[in-house]
């Protein structure tokens, strides 16, 4: 499998999930410009695949840092900003399957799991 360059990763993710932030829910314009923003940061073994890839806005990108991503999103709706949770989860489930039949990304699976049962959980909870 080839993998998709940066650019090409983050026109699919857009293609994939819509034209807004996941975090904040700002439509993509010339003054909120998109970036790819790694659902499992790299620092915690995510893997630059677009599986792990959303459409953030640069604010959104920058300020989560490399917090976890439910903790980010429960910030974000603090903040009075409108979280697309329901990508998030689609997301992180992609990864699993992904890293299911790839393999590897030792350093990411326990930190995804936490994240897939975190949200999973508020899921629950807001039935």
């Amino acid at each position: 499998m080839v993998q998709q360059g940066r650019a090409e990763r983050l026109r699919e993710a857009r293609r994939r999930d819509g034209d807004t932030c996941i975090w904040c829910g700002q439509p993509f314009t010339d003054r909120t410009r998109p970036t790819r923003e790694h659902v499992v940061p790299r620092v915690k073994g995510g893997p630059s695949w677009l599986e792990n890839e959303v459409a953030a806005c640069r604010r959104c990108n920058g300020e989560r840092g490399h917090r976890g991503a439910v903790e980010w999103l429960e910030e974000c709706e603090r903040r009075g900003w409108t979280p697309d949770a329901d990508r998030l989860l689609r997301v992180l489930e992609a990864l699993a399957a992904a890293i299911a039949v790839r393999g590897g990304q030792r350093r990411a699976r326990p930190v995804l799991d936490a994240q897939l049962r975190r949200l999973r959980k508020r899921a629950r909870a807001a039935a």
